[in-house]
C-alpha cells in the first residue's frame, strides 16, 4: 500500500473523474499530490483536506489555467516549494467539444487542443529537468481510445488525443538511456461528468432515458457494456509508476472494455 512513499505527484484535472481517482489512486499508495482542476474552491478543500487525512499524504492543489504554459510552470514550480519534489506527472485535464468539421468553431478547436494537448507538452518540459537531475520519473499521459481510433464530430478531440501518444512516443525515446519512462493510458468510456453531459445532451436530442443513453452508448462502441471506473484507471497508472514498469516505455495501454480490439 506504500510501494510510492516519498514520492510528489502531479495530477492535471484532478478535482473530479478520472484525475480525482489517479489521485486518490496515487495517494493510497503512499505519494503526496498536487491537485489541479476547475470547481467550486469549498468542494476542492473538502478533496484536498479528505485525501490527506484518508491516506497520510500531503496534498495541495495549484489552480493554474492550462491554456497558459506560464502557469503550468508556475504549478510545478509551487509543487516542488510545497511538497519537496517532483517524481510523477499525470496530464489528465480534457475538455471535450462536438460539431462536424465544417461547423466546428475556430475558438472551441483551439481550446480542446490547448488544454487536450498543449498542456501536456509545456508540463512536461517544464517536469522534465527535475526528472532529469534526480534520473527519476514517471510521466502519464492519459489519451482515449480517441488517441487510437476515431469518431465523427470529434475532430479536435482526436486530433489532440493521436497527438498525445505521438508526444509520447517521442519522450519515451528521449528518457530510454534515463530511469524516466513516459507512457500513455487510453480509457474508453468512463463515467465522469464529461461523458455524463454527452449522455445527457443525447437523451435530450433523441427523446431517450437517460438509462437508455448510456446503454446506446456503450452498445455503440464499448463490446463490454461497461463503463470502465476512475478507481480501474487510477490502479493502472499506480502500477505504471511503480518498479515494476520501469521497462515499460512509449506505450498506449487501453482500458477500453473490447472497443479497439474490433
Amino acid at each position: 500500500m506504500a510501494a510510492l512513499k516519498g514520492k510528489t505527484a502531479i495530477v492535471t484535472g484532478s478535482t473530479s473523474g478520472i484525475g480525482l481517482g489517479i489521485a486518490r489512486a496515487l495517494a493510497a499508495a503512499g505519494c503526496d499530490v498536487m491537485l489541479n482542476g476547475v470547481g467550486e474552491k469549498s468542494a476542492i478543500e473538502q478533496e484536498r483536506a479528505g485525501i490527506a487525512k484518508e491516506f497520510g499524504v500531503r496534498a495541495a492543489f495549484d489552480a493554474a489555467d492550462l491554456s497558459k504554459p506560464a502557469e503550468i510552470a508556475s504549478m510545478v514550480d509551487a509543487t516542488v516549494r510545497e511538497l519537496g519534489r517532483l517524481d510523477i506527472l499525470v496530464n489528465n485535464a480534457g475538455i471535450q467539444h462536438t460539431a462536424r468539421v465544417d461547423d466546428f468553431p475556430d475558438d472551441r478547436w483551439d481550446a480542446v487542443i490547448a488544454i487536450n494537448l498543449s498542456a501536456n507538452f509545456h508540463a512536461i518540459k517544464a517536469a522534465l529537468p527535475l526528472m532529469r537531475r534526480q534520473n527519476s520519473g514517471r510521466i502519464v499521459n492519459i489519451a482515449s481510445t480517441h488517441g487510437l481510433v476515431a469518431s465523427v464530430e470529434k475532430s479536435a478531440y482526436v486530433a489532440a488525443k493521436h497527438g498525445v501518444l505521438g508526444l509520447t512516443k517521442v519522450v519515451a525515446l528521449e528518457t530510454a538511456t534515463t530511469a524516466i519512462t513516459c507512457n500513455a493510458i487510453c480509457p474508453g468510456w468512463v463515467l465522469t461528468p464529461l461523458v455524463q453531459k454527452q449522455i445527457d445532451e443525447r437523451s435530450t436530442r433523441e427523446k431517450i432515458s437517460v438509462d437508455q443513453a448510456k446503454l446506446e452508448l456503450l452498445s455503440e462502441k464499448q463490446p463490454s457494456q461497461e463503463f470502465a471506473t476512475p478507481e480501474q484507471i487510477g490502479a493502472l497508472a499506480v502500477f505504471l509508476c511503480s518498479d515494476a514498469a520501469a521497462q515499460i516505455r512509449g506505450a498506449a495501454l487501453t482500458v477500453d472494455g473490447g472497443w479497439t480490439a474490433q
